[in-house]
């Protein structure tokens, strides 16, 4: 039962993520991308502050100056700006496939960098991801959308996020990291305003979308909190890929967006790796564990 407990809500979160992503590509055809990303990010800050003062977590501590830290601050501040611009720019289908590279590059950076043992099972698959990612950006061809190349580079930063939060001090509250992920974001809006179109006045309905879409980023955000903290991480942690059927399916259905065939075999490509290569990492992990 908390087994199905914990999928219950990966699922949810994964759901929320999608109509999240759903929600920016509609605003971004009226707002431009620097403000999206200061509302956003002002939003989920000013939520997450609230949550670590209710709950009495600190928001200043030296630990917020280590090397980790930083590089999971700046991380998160670039993956926001590069993958939300994707997101504008690109279909969400295809956005919302290459986002799926991210436990791929992870593996092979904690491999690289953290030396963390990848036998040649997990590295055949990591090549296949990378396989998939190609099939689906198609460079040199003529499905080629050069757009395409802000959603990779996001991808490469939300990996280099996870593998700096792998190494960042464990005691640090998980809601105030939150809150200065989300205060990255708000950042990258910052730097992103001279590139990018005057701010606009959103009327009732938009302010609305924008609410939202800051509670639903908030929520799901905490439901993935309650399901890896719930049952055997193992059998929960494959469900995050659901976040791209639903995408697919709101793409489809209220974006009107048409995945084409090498989409949808990159996407099968780029899950199955990550499947395999995650379902490795539990029986390497579950071989090394005294009996």
């Amino acid at each position: 039962m908390q087994n199905l407990r914990g999928i219950i809500f990966m699922l949810l979160a994964m759901a929320g993520f999608a109509v999240e992503d759903s929600l920016i590509k509609v605003l971004s055809a009226h707002f431009p991308i620097s403000q999206i990303l200061l509302i956003l990010g002002f939003g989920g800050m000013v939520t997450f502050v609230a949550i670590a003062l209710v709950q009495g977590h600190r928001l200043f501590t030296p630990k917020l100056l280590s090397w980790p830290f930083l590089i999971r601050f700046f991380s998160d501040m670039f993956a926001a700006l590069f993958f939300i611009s994707a997101i504008a720019l690109i279909p969400l289908s295809t956005a919302s496939t290459i986002l799926q590279a991210v436990p791929i590059i992870v593996t092979m950076g904690a491999a690289l960098f953290l030396g963390q043992m990848v036998g040649w099972r997990r590295w055949t698959a990591i090549i296949a991801g990378f396989i998939g990612v190609l099939i689906v950006i198609r460079p040199g061809f003529d499905g080629f959308e050069p757009a395409s190349i802000l959603a990779l580079l996001g991808v490469v930063f939300l990996a280099v996020r996870d593998l700096a939060t792998r190494v960042m001090a464990p005691d640090l509250s998980t809601i105030t990291v939150s809150a200065y992920a989300f205060l990255a974001m708000a950042l990258a809006g910052v730097i992103a305003l001279p590139f990018f179109a005057p701010l606009q006045q959103p009327d009732a309905v938009e302010w609305g979308m924008f609410l939202c879409t800051v509670i639903l980023g908030g929520l799901a955000y905490v439901a993935v909190v309650i399901a890896t903290r719930t049952g055997d991480i193992g059998a929960i942690a494959p469900f995050r890929y659901s976040r791209l059927i639903f995408a697919i399916i709101i793409a489809v259905i209220f974006l009107g967006e048409r995945p084409d065939m090498p989409t949808m075999i990159g996407a099968s490509v780029i899950v199955a790796s990550g499947v395999y290569a995650f379902w490795r990492e539990r029986l390497r992990a579950a071989m090394e564990t005294p009996a």
